[in-house]
């Protein structure tokens, strides 16, 4: 007797739904900024990236804030 494998109602709704989810970009940065905004940095990378920007100097004011005092 052969097995017939049929989708369970519910993973057949999951599967409509991805495919229902196509979502196109009209330009790169679009697509960038939705994966940038759905995925973000390893905790590893994150922290190391943090601890190098520390070691950084911060900058001077700016000529415009000392001339007018801010």
């Amino acid at each position: 007797m052969k097995q017939q494998n049929k989708f369970i109602p519910q993973q057949n709704q999951e599967l409509s739904a991805q495919q229902n989810a196509v979502q196109e970009f009209s330009t790169v940065e679009e697509l960038l900024r939705h994966d940038h905004a759905q995925t973000g940095p390893p905790a590893s990378l994150a922290q190391r990236l943090q601890k190098s920007s520390a070691e950084f100097p911060r900058p001077g004011r700016s000529w415009w804030k000392r001339l007018f005092g801010q």
